[in-house]
C-alpha cells in the first residue's frame, strides 16, 4: 500500500515527465517544423496546412489528457466537518 508521501512523490514525478514531454514535443514542432512536416506528410499523405492543425490538436489533447490537479489533504482535513 502506498503512503501519502510515496503517492505525492509518484504523482510529482509523473507531472515532471508529462511537462517535459509536452515541452519537448512543442519545441520539436516549433524548431523542427520542416523535418516533421516532410516526414509525416510523406508517411500519411497529408498536406502541410492539415498537418499543422493535427499537430496543434495533438498538443492540446495531450495537455488536457495529462492535466494533473491532484490535491492531497491530511487525514484531519478530510475528516473536518464529519
Amino acid at each position: 500500500m502506498l503512503t501519502i508521501s510515496e503517492l505525492t512523490t509518484l504523482l510529482g514525478w509523473a507531472s515532471v515527465l508529462n511537462i517535459a514531454y509536452l515541452g519537448l514535443a512543442a519545441l520539436a514542432m516549433m524548431f523542427m517544423r520542416g523535418v516533421l512536416f516532410s516526414v509525416h506528410g510523406k508517411m500519411f499523405d497529408i498536406d502541410e496546412k492539415e498537418l499543422g492543425a493535427l499537430y496543434f490538436s495533438f498538443l492540446s489533447a495531450y495537455k488536457i489528457a495529462t492535466k494533473h490537479d491532484y490535491v492531497l489533504f491530511s487525514r484531519d482535513d478530510c475528516l473536518q466537518g464529519y
